[in-house]
């Protein structure tokens, strides 16, 4: 099973960040505006939502796994729930190597897999390498494309 770049986990976390900083403004507002309180209960809503999100960065990480099989791409992630998702080269449509400006400042790309099937079937794989996503995206295509004779199920 291989695993996603290390890097990710500092994106997540820079997403925990301005996550925390927008509840911390809201608690900040309401703390003025409404509860007339000393200023530790924002500080320690930024902190708590801060140390939370950066909690969940990491075992989001530590579970996000994806395997290219002979007959399709097999993926498991998910903290609170977990997901299995198998993917048959044979269902799928074309496959996207994408790169985000942050993304691109931390040397990361992600790779999106559309299937045919209804809406919200596609598949993203962040946190790769930029020549990572690049050879993925390739090996997949080679292998959909070997795949297109076989059925789907």
């Amino acid at each position: 099973m291989m695993r996603l770049h290390p890097r990710v986990q500092l994106l997540w976390s820079l997403r925990a960040l301005i996550t925390a900083a927008v509840v911390g403004a809201f608690a900040t507002v309401l703390n003025v505006f409404v509860f007339d309180r000393t200023m530790w209960l924002p500080v320690a809503v930024f902190l708590v939502v801060l140390a939370f999100g950066v909690g969940v960065a990491i075992l989001r990480y530590r579970y996000w796994r994806y395997e290219v099989r002979n007959d399709s791409l097999y993926l498991e992630r998910g903290v609170f729930t977990r997901v299995r998702t198998v993917v048959p080269f044979v269902r799928i449509q074309h496959v996207d190597s994408s790169r985000s400006p942050v993304e691109r400042i931390a040397g990361l790309a992600t790779t999106v897999v559309y299937t045919a099937g209804s809406r919200g079937a596609d598949v993203t794989i962040p946190g790769l390498s930029a020549s990572g996503s690049d050879e993925l995206q390739e090996r997949i295509k080679r292998l959909a494309i070997r795949a297109e004779g076989d059925d789907a199920v």
